[in-house]
């Protein structure tokens, strides 16, 4: 019998019984509000400075994004960066985009339909794949950025690349990206503790983003 069913047959049993059973109903009241909330991943706080630092890299040869223009269907869609560089967009032509970031390529494609063709545009760009064989490190480190990916790179090593943490950096507390069966996953890695021998090190996979945070989150 659950307590809802303890609580209906106290009532009924007269005055005595629903002084009983208001009384069984606070507990119940304060029992509910015990009840564990979902468990917190410990990364939330973290998840909008992933994104922010990530649309602050800039895009390359390979990469897929895709651009909309407010109002103009027939000139949305999805472009892949040539090997030069390059993009061609509708009415805009060939224009090279390498080493900007979306909200950079966002702006350009704004300004070039605005000079003559639409007036006042509103154009968004999302990046849908990065080019392959690609790691990013970001945060508190002394030149975030992306990085080629090799094979076996490990955390430390992608830090290294990255010049190093800055004096900010939380050594402790570096959250790695990774993709798995098109979920992201987050893994915490005591980068400080690896480099004394005292946990082991993380081998990185094409495409994870390593997350330096600082020492005030």
């Amino acid at each position: 019998m659950d307590g809802s069913q303890v609580a209906r047959r106290a009532l009924a049993g007269g005055p005595a019984g629903r002084l009983v059973s208001s009384a069984l109903l606070v507990v119940l009241a304060a029992i509910g509000a015990c009840r564990p909330s979902a468990p917190s991943t410990g990364y939330e706080h973290l998840n909008d400075m992933i994104s922010e630092s990530l649309g602050q890299v800039g895009l390359g040869p390979g990469d897929v994004f895709e651009a909309r223009v407010y109002g103009e269907k027939e000139l949305s869609g999805t472009h892949q960066i040539a090997p030069d560089g390059s993009i061609d967009f509708p009415l805009v032509g060939h224009i090279h985009v390498a080493g900007m970031t979306p909200g950079d390529v966002a702006t350009l494609l704004k300004e070039r339909l605005q000079a003559g063709y639409i007036r006042d545009p509103f154009v968004s760009v999302y990046v849908k794949e990065y080019q392959s064989k690609k790691i990013f490190v970001l945060g508190q480190v002394n030149k975030p950025g992306t990085f080629a990916f090799g094979s076996a790179m490990t955390v430390v090593e992608a830090i290294t690349l990255a010049g190093g943490f800055k004096d900010t950096a939380n050594t402790d507390y570096v959250v790695v990206t990774r993709k798995v069966d098109g979920r992201e996953m987050r893994i915490p890695v005591p980068v400080g503790k690896i480099s004394k021998g005292l946990a082991a090190n993380l081998e990185l996979r094409s495409g994870d983003i390593v997350f330096v945070s600082d020492t005030l989150l």
